[in-house]
């Protein structure tokens, strides 16, 4: 595969649309969690860690949404920007209530075996959340075959 096309032009190539996708959703998480970080140490302090965790999960979501549209994904079905920022944060908020489930349910099924649960279930929330949210992305808000 020619490198060129991983990382520049339009394309529906699957492939490169996820290879793509793994650098975008590294952003984004940097900005989440930078933010976060910086919100509950700098700013809000442990009092408000839930507003800093909203905020960070919009910025990352911002930032998700603004690199995917212009380097992912080529062309959205919706054609007002709003309703489809709308659309394309309606799947992260279902990947965030995938990732909430799943941690809670490895704290349920392992706490009593490892002092490990969190980190395993995050891991594999994580990735299901990632998953989740590039294909539903990909086949329900950008798919051309489907206009």
């Amino acid at each position: 595969m020619d490198l060129k096309k991983l990382v520049s032009g339009k394309t529906d190539n699957t492939f490169i649309q996820f290879f793509r996708y793994v650098f975008v959703g590294g952003a984004a998480t940097v900005v989440d969690w930078g933010s976060s970080y910086l919100f509950f140490h700098f700013i809000f302090g442990d009092k408000y860690a839930v507003a800093a965790n909203v905020i960070s999960f919009i910025l990352g979501l911002v930032t998700n949404f603004l690199i995917s549209t212009v380097w992912v994904f080529d062309g959205s079905k919706v054609k007002n920007k709003f309703a489809e920022f709308l659309s394309f944060a309606a799947i992260g908020v279902v990947g965030l209530l995938m990732t909430v489930g799943i941690t809670k349910l490895f704290e349920i099924k392992l706490a009593d075996v490892t002092n490990l649960y969190q980190i395993i279930g995050k891991v594999v929330s994580t990735a299901a959340a990632f998953f989740w949210n590039f294909f539903a992305r990909k086949y329900l808000l950008y798919n051309k075959k489907s206009k």
